[in-house]
């Protein structure tokens, strides 16, 4: 059965079967060029030299990233969606990076989490191809998870604030986890503040975070429930959070605050704003993951220099896992932080968003707050370490 309210543009998945043309990869690249020519004409080259789509630069002419919305709608009802998804992890196992770039490009109006079955499947697979190619996401879910869940052990009523839900998939470990402790499990509460990047990216708002979610609670006999802010981070106020008594409240910050301007750049100053408000609310646990980087409040060259010195050490613990001609490699360093470098280097004022701190900047303003910091403890050194090695042995 398909869900009758997943959305329009989304109807055209296809179920598994017992035979597939997908055995013929060439097959599929020659039924996508024979698609592209009738919408673009002869001229473009869909597979062969489409850039990578995570990419902030330009991409040439005619690739399947620069098609405008109306030439990749007509032409998604007429792929099959199983077919795709092969494709897609056949070319991400042969390293062949910009078909991958331009079939997740494709395969994100095709998915969706509220469609039906093979829609459904094809959303998670795809966050786990996006996961393999770039780790920093899922080294903040992993790190905070372990955090809450050992912070949260005992507690029977959990409250969690995250400041960036995204697809909420990284909740699903932390709720699979709670409930392999001793005893009922406890009920769980998720307040979720949204972000116009997720929100493209999931096809929809937070009711699509909120079903996931439910449904996997559900499957785990948790008591769960999901409450939607409406609101963007910087207009988050108290009233927003709907923070009731006798709950043990978790607050989420990943890879957030340091896009919040302060008091350099507007006398509203959203960074230390949102941390009291966070403290008005007494919460057992706050998790911050960001990197650590003097590109705040520094002038153009001291931060250029900076932002040089950074990326100089994070590309050079890349070299260390991967070749360099790897366009694994390439499309990761191109997903993960040319839009960062470009920001911190080319922007100034309100639009610059990449605002990064020193951890005893970081610290100073927790402490400032009300906040006293909490160690961490062997147990998310461990985490970390296992889901780098997941990556590369020499992480």
């Amino acid at each position: 059965m398909s869900d009758p309210h997943h959305s329009p543009q989304n109807n055209h998945g296809s179920p598994f079967s017992g035979s597939s043309s997908v055995d013929d990869g060439n097959g599929l690249k020659h039924k996508l060029r024979e698609l592209e020519i009738s919408l673009l004409g002869p001229e473009s080259d869909i597979i062969d030299s489409c850039n990578c789509c995570f990419s902030s630069g330009a991409h040439q002419g005619g690739s399947m990233v620069d098609m405008n919305h109306d030439q990749l709608m007509n032409m998604i009802p007429r792929l099959n969606l199983k077919e795709m998804l092969v494709a897609c992890g056949r070319a991400l196992y042969d390293n062949d990076m910009s078909t991958v770039a331009g079939l997740m490009h494709v395969l994100e109006k095709m998915v969706s989490i509220s469609g039906d079955p093979v829609q459904r499947l094809g959303a998670y697979v795809l966050e786990g191809l996006r996961a393999r190619i770039c780790p920093y996401w899922k080294f903040a879910y992993t790190s905070a998870n372990t955090v809450i869940k050992e912070v949260m052990q005992y507690e029977p009523r959990i409250h969690i604030i995250d400041f960036q839900i995204a697809q909420g998939t990284k909740w699903m470990f932390l709720i699979a986890a709670l409930v392999k402790r001793p005893g009922r499990p406890p009920s769980i509460r998720i307040t979720g503040i949204d972000d116009s990047q997720s929100n493209r990216a999931r096809g929809g708002g937070l009711n699509i975070v909120r079903q996931k979610l439910s449904e996997f609670a559900k499957s785990c006999n948790v008591p769960f429930e999901f409450h939607d802010t409406n609101v963007t981070t910087s207009e988050i106020q108290l009233e927003h959070l709907k923070v009731c008594l006798g709950e043990a409240l978790a607050v989420n910050f990943p890879y957030v605050l340091h896009h919040m301007p302060d008091e350099s750049v507007t006398i509203w100053n959203h960074r230390d704003r949102l941390l009291r408000l966070v403290k008005s609310l007494s919460p057992k646990v706050v998790t911050l993951v960001e990197q650590e980087s003097n590109t705040n409040t520094s002038p153009f060259f001291s931060r250029y220099v900076e932002t040089l010195d950074y990326y100089t050490a994070m590309f050079e613990s890349i070299d260390a896992a991967c070749l360099r001609d790897d366009k694994q490699r390439i499309n990761a360093e191109q997903h993960c932080v040319a839009r960062d470098i470009m920001n911190m280097i080319a922007c100034e004022g309100p639009e610059r968003v990449e605002r990064h701190e020193l951890l005893g900047k970081w610290r100073s303003r927790f402490m400032m707050g009300g906040f006293s910091p909490y160690p961490l403890s062997s147990s998310v050194t461990i985490a970390v370490r296992g889901m780098l090695k997941e990556y590369d042995n020499n992480y």
